[in-house]
């Protein structure tokens, strides 16, 4: 998250954990119950996600952005994944969500983000290959 100004979509329930999570901290650090530079630095970062937080479903025009559910099918072998585009570390803390989650800076998720169904793009793995994939389907996430 090094730009302060970029947005991060996440569901309803991850932003209502940070805004608790917030709260409790700034309390407990009014209060005098914490205090240091790790408690004033994840104060900055829960600050920093609030401002670009972006919750609701995208619209529905095919476009791989966060907050999408995305099939992609490997050139390789044939084979299909599904998964959400999204900060997997936030979306990791939401139990409500069964699918595999790609951050979009991620290989494959900088590969395929801005693009629509049908079309191509590679990446290349951690082990040095490279990847191509067809996006088959691209839709907003929906419980």
């Amino acid at each position: 998250m090094s730009n302060i100004h970029e947005t991060v979509w996440m569901t309803p329930e991850v932003l209502g954990r940070l805004r608790q999570e917030l709260d409790e901290l700034t309390a407990a650090r009014s209060s005098g119950l914490v205090a240091g530079d790790r408690t004033d630095s994840r104060i900055r970062e829960i600050e920093q996600l609030l401002r670009g937080a972006e919750v609701g479903s995208k619209p529905d025009d095919g476009l791989v952005e966060p907050g999408m559910k995305v099939t992609v099918r490997f050139q390789a072998d044939g084979t299909s994944q599904t998964f959400l585009i999204g900060a997997r570390e936030l979306l990791a803390s939401d139990p409500s969500i069964s699918l595999d989650v790609y951050s979009p800076s991620s290989p494959l998720g900088a590969a395929i983000v801005g693009k629509f169904p049908g079309d191509e793009a590679a990446y290349t793995a951690p082990n040095g290959s490279v990847v191509g994939v067809q996006i088959v389907s691209s839709e907003p996430f929906a419980r």
